[in-house]
C-alpha cells in the first residue's frame, strides 16, 4: 500500500486514528474514507473536444499575440509534435521556430 499523504500539504507524516486521519505537520484533518485510492488521470481536449495526447500535432484556431514579443501566431499555423504538461498552459511545442507554451483552447489537433 502506498504512503499516505496529506490532501493538503502533501506531506506523507499522517496519524491514523479510528475515525479520522490527521496530518502531523499541518493539523488538516479528513475521514479515511476520502482517501484517493488512484490519481485521476488528467485529458486535454483541444478547441473542437478532440482528446490530444504527446507527440499530436496541432493548429492555431484564432489569432494569437505572443506577450513580450512582436510575433503573432496566425491561424493555421501548425506546431511540431507537442508534449503536455501540468498548469493552466497544457501544450508545449515550437511554432515558427519558437518554443511557447499554449493552452489547449487555441488550437486544434490535425489529422495526419
Amino acid at each position: 500500500m502506498p504512503a499516505l499523504t496529506c490532501p493538503l500539504c502533501t506531506m506523507d507524516d499522517v496519524l491514523s486514528f479510528s475515525d479520522h486521519l490527521e496530518c502531523a505537520t499541518c493539523g488538516h484533518e479528513w475521514k479515511a474514507e476520502e482517501v484517493e485510492t488512484a490519481p485521476a488521470v488528467r485529458v486535454v481536449k483541444d478547441a473542437h473536444g478532440n482528446i490530444l495526447e504527446n507527440g499530436d500535432i496541432v493548429a492555431m484556431v484564432t489569432d494569437l499575440k505572443l506577450k513580450g514579443t512582436s510575433e503573432t501566431l496566425k491561424t493555421g499555423t501548425k506546431s511540431k509534435p507537442i508534449r503536455l504538461v501540468e498548469g493552466d498552459h497544457e501544450i508545449d511545442c515550437r511554432m515558427n521556430g519558437l518554443s511557447i507554451a499554449l493552452k489547449a483552447c487555441y488550437v486544434k489537433k490535425v489529422t495526419q
